[in-house]
């Protein structure tokens, strides 16, 4: 392969465009990334960040008139495949990196080039040397042997960056950038610096990273530059040197953005009870007491494993207590179903919208519909008008963007999709919402669409219960916040002490006293 000259570019996108049937996905997008650079893509759900790095990728066609041009190499848009992304030097890891469990290392990182062998036979000491190297460079705490299933999250995920870049480190091919999408959506936040010193790592070897993300802290923090796209339009292409994370909402908004965390109703001690527990367990769940009140937000706070997930389950009958006590307003209830919990007016937005909430092969009147079909029935029969004019209500009230009722689920960006979740739930009128890192993925405009959304129905007399990994998240939307660890609650911070750092210092004491 020919080498290009150091001051080219690693990618030149020239007029990417991608047209369907309802109207534009991306629209004569062009911008450079430049080598040994990180390089931040940003913007709203639905902007086209997806669309533009699955043409550039080859998995989706792109419209013709443009150009991508990678380590010198150009082809024309509509030309655009899989095999020549790879050989022209782009590598992509995904949110979900297609990690193997229960493989070892070696194993994982061999499957995303070749198995070293002779006579066709696999030469394990190679395989472990390539594998070592990987681990050595990247500063990974694992051995070749180690099954994936054993590592931290963090530890996974760069694994899998090891495996994309694994001929350029070894000297096999030259790689002009790789595409990290989303890579730090799901790791708890103490676990992020891992990442972030890995981009730092890769771009020193030379290799661009678009790194992709809705964690606009990360990203000012570790990118040198960032392209933000909005409805499929070019809106920026900038040195992040000077650019506030105020400056960069609007800038993905399109408009100055209002508070992001709304000021919450509060509660007063006189407030009736929502929610008690006393004493309750269950698996992963230990001897858990509290009291919620109507109109109160309490956050959970803790790490990977502590709980927090679990004791949600719990009151939603998916994960049934096995002693103690639950009082649903004036009245003890035993929570053994889901059935049972909504029935005492729990509502439960879980932690995986995709696989756990969402129906995306159903329209989005069917998804509003789901948690309340007798509401919408009589005889037996579903009245589809009634279920319509409802639909449309709750479309319009929560700001959902869609084509329509009859829209696909899937059709919907991550934000609009939890919006809908969360419409499903909130029209109820729930006693108690219980809800699992309910920003989780959504880009900053839908992140503060959810919080209206949840201090809406804080303030008509609802109670709350909020699981995030996000410790500023807690701190703004809580009235006071438990701390878990080892599915027990290990202290509760209130008042003027809710503060993100603060948090931060007693979820890891408390993870450090339960070793």
């Amino acid at each position: 392969m020919q080498v290009p000259h150091p001051e080219t570019p690693a990618i030149r996108i020239r007029n990417l465009q991608k047209t369907y049937p309802g109207g534009n996905a991306l629209t004569g997008v062009s911008f450079d990334v430049q080598r040994g650079t990180v390089h931040g893509l940003v913007g709203g759900n639905g902007c086209g960040k997806s669309t533009l790095v699955k043409s550039i990728a080859g998995v989706q066609s792109a419209d013709p008139g443009g150009t991508v041009e990678v380590n010198g190499m150009r082809i024309p848009t509509d030309q655009l495949g899989a095999a020549w992304a790879r050989t022209a030097g782009l590598r992509f890891v995904h949110q979900n990196p297609g990690i193997f469990p229960e493989l070892s290392v070696a194993d994982n990182i061999a499957l995303g080039d070749e198995f070293p062998a002779r006579l066709g036979i696999v030469r394990r000491g190679a395989l472990r040397e390539r594998a070592q190297r990987l681990l050595d460079r990247f500063e990974i705490d694992a051995t070749p042997d180690t099954k994936m299933e054993q590592l931290r999250l963090a530890d996974q995920t760069m694994v899998a960056i090891a495996r994309a870049l694994q001929d350029h480190m070894d000297g096999r091919s030259r790689i002009a950038a790789v595409v990290l999408d989303e890579p730090t959506a799901a790791l708890p936040r103490h676990e992020v610096a891992t990442l972030l010193d890995a981009m730092r790592t890769i771009t020193a070897s030379g290799v661009a990273v678009i790194y992709i993300s809705h964690r606009l802290d990360e990203v000012l923090d570790v990118c040198n530059a960032i392209t933000v796209l909005r409805d499929g339009e070019h809106v920026v292409t900038r040195s992040t040197d000077g650019l506030t994370e105020s400056e960069l909402v609007s800038l993905i908004v399109g408009r100055p953005l209002d508070a992001m965390y709304p000021d919450t109703p509060g509660v007063t001690s006189s407030a009736p009870v929502a929610l008690r527990l006393e004493h309750v367990n269950a698996p992963a769940v230990h001897d858990v007491s509290f009291t919620l009140r109507a109109g109160e937000i309490v956050g959970i706070a803790g790490l990977l494993g502590a709980g927090r997930s679990e004791l949600l389950q719990c009151l939603f009958g998916m994960n049934p207590a096995t002693s103690g006590s639950i009082t649903v307003g004036e009245r003890r209830v035993s929570i053994g179903s889901v059935r049972t919990a909504m029935e005492s007016g729990i509502a439960y937005v879980p932690e995986h919208r995709e696989t756990d909430a969402a129906f995306l092969d159903l329209s989005v009147r069917e998804n509003l519909s789901a948690a309340d079909v007798t509401r919408f029935s009589s005889a037996g029969i579903l009245r589809r008008n009634r279920e319509r004019r409802a639909a449309a209500e709750s479309i319009e009230a929560y700001g959902v963007k869609t084509a329509g009722d009859s829209a696909l689920m899937s059709s919907l960006s991550g934000g609009n999709q939890q919006k809908v979740v969360l419409a499903r739930w909130m029209r109820r009128h729930p006693t108690v919402l219980l809800l699992d890192e309910p920003t989780q993925g959504v880009d900053v405009g839908a992140r503060a669409d959810a919080y209206r959304l949840i201090t809406d129905a804080v303030a008509d007399g609802a109670a709350a219960i909020l699981v995030s990994s996000d410790f500023e998240e807690l701190a703004d939307m809580s009235d006071r916040v438990l701390i878990l660890s080892g599915g027990r609650i290990t202290g509760e911070v209130g008042g003027a002490e809710i503060d993100s750092g603060f948090l931060a210092e007693k979820v890891f004491s408390a993870k450090e006293l339960q070793s």
